[in-house]
């Protein structure tokens, strides 16, 4: 096998961020070889402790975990008031908001505020951007896909996990 057509296995641990066992299970992981990147949620409970892990780990490719789903906003609910609850956090229902996402385009500019957010918390950790992904896949909806492709661009952005079952078809 030539050099060019070496492929690597990359084990990536998400959620990082979301609770200090998570944070401790992907440092550990990592430590004991089985992973070698993780990626940040930059607005969850834990997202210090992860950066503190992270910088503890320089060979830990850092990628951020942008959250649209079933999480905190990075965002005061006043500029994503069509996006999130009276807590800030968005909910469950992605088949509801990926609709609101493509028909609606001032729920379209709030959601591009608070991926802009998402990528602005994470370059100001000056962890190197590694990759970037989402919360439950949400990046498959066009509209999200379309907002991530052009923000992630402003941020350096240049891989993206696109998951694939081994029985289904490639849709993208």
């Amino acid at each position: 096998m030539t050099q060019s057509s070496a492929r690597a296995l990359i084990v990536t641990a998400d959620d990082f961020g979301l609770h200090p066992r998570v944070n401790e299970a992907v440092e550990r992981a990592h430590r004991e070889g089985i992973l070698n990147a993780a990626s940040l949620m930059v607005a969850a409970p834990a997202a210090r402790d992860a950066l503190e892990r992270a910088r503890r780990m320089p060979s830990l490719r850092v990628g951020l975990h942008l959250v649209l789903v079933d999480g905190n906003a990075m965002l005061p609910r006043e500029r994503i008031a069509s996006l999130v609850d009276a807590h800030g956090r968005f909910g469950d229902a992605m088949a509801r908001d990926g609709v609101r996402f493509f028909f609606l385009p001032h729920v379209r500019r709030q959601l591009a505020r608070e991926i802009r957010a998402q990528f602005d918390a994470f370059a100001a950790t000056g962890l190197t951007l590694d990759h970037v992904n989402t919360h439950k896949h949400f990046h498959l909806h066009p509209t999200v896909l379309s907002l991530i492709v052009e923000i992630g661009r402003d941020y350096g952005m240049h891989a993206m996990r696109l998951p694939r079952e081994a029985d289904a078809p490639l849709l993208l």
